[in-house]
């Protein structure tokens, strides 16, 4: 935790410690994120919708405003859903739902290549590398009273707490006034590294026999997650007077 307060209060308070002798723009973000997940040997997972919050940093050429380097750390919840469907006779389909969350705090580290619209405004595609690191998850809170929890539902103790990954997105931004504006981003955040990796665990009850003993194999679980963030965009402004 003194780790994550120390980025953001870094990102926030001082712009020159990333990009010193330049202009930085703040952009407060947040919105929703559509996450997935692909576990091996298990159900099919579906989208799972939780909402993300966010500040970055940017490099801002007074000039041209073309290019930037970019620094974003924030909140960023992954995982993903299991939903059951039952038809009930003479009524509405009834739906259960099952999350799979994981509370992930993101630092994203990269560059956003800017294109002219109309004014002020800019069109940008963005791209770096991302490190995540959980907070915590509730896969306890879904094997809580089930004696055979571990057969069906991952395991705390096999979370991998820092994972790595890419980001891509595109977007635009708009100028209200010289300082102030706002800014619309769609990021695709794919990982590298696994978020879940445990290795077959033997010796365990089969719930469906109780009499018989049997290997759980192997589960890995990497996110992909989708995210629209809608941000408000302020510019500290530096110019220089010969």
């Amino acid at each position: 935790m003194r780790l994550t307060q120390y980025v953001f209060f870094l990102i926030l308070f001082s712009p020159g410690a990333f990009l010193p002798g330049q202009s930085t723009a703040f952009v407060f973000t947040g919105g929703p994120t559509f996450s997935n997940q692909q576990w091996d040997n298990a159900y099919e997972r579906e989208y799972l919708l939780k909402w993300h919050f966010a500040v970055a940093a940017e490099s801002v050429d007074n000039e041209e405003n073309r290019a930037s380097l970019l620094a974003q750390f924030g909140y960023h919840p992954k995982g993903s859903a299991i939903r059951f469907r039952y038809a009930v006779p003479n009524g509405p389909n009834v739906v259960s739902e099952e999350q799979f969350i994981f509370r992930n705090l993101s630092l994203l580290l990269g560059a956003k290549q800017k294109f002219p619209l109309a004014g002020d405004n800019r069109f940008f595609y963005a791209g770096g590398i991302r490190g995540d690191y959980t907070l915590s998850t509730n896969l306890d809170e879904l094997a809580d009273n089930n004696p055979f929890a571990a057969n069906y539902y991952p395991q705390d103790e096999f979370v991998r707490k820092w994972i790595f990954g890419l980001s891509i997105g595109g977007g635009t931004e708009w100028m209200f006034s010289e300082l102030v504006g706002a800014q619309l981003t769609f990021w695709v955040h794919p990982d590298v590294t696994y978020q879940y990796d445990s290795p077959p665990i033997p010796n365990v009850i089969d719930p469906n026999n109780p009499g018989v003993i049997t290997t759980l194999p192997a589960r890995r679980v990497r996110n992909l997650a989708l995210e629209l963030s809608l941000g408000l965009r302020l510019l500290r402004k530096v110019e220089y007077i010969e």
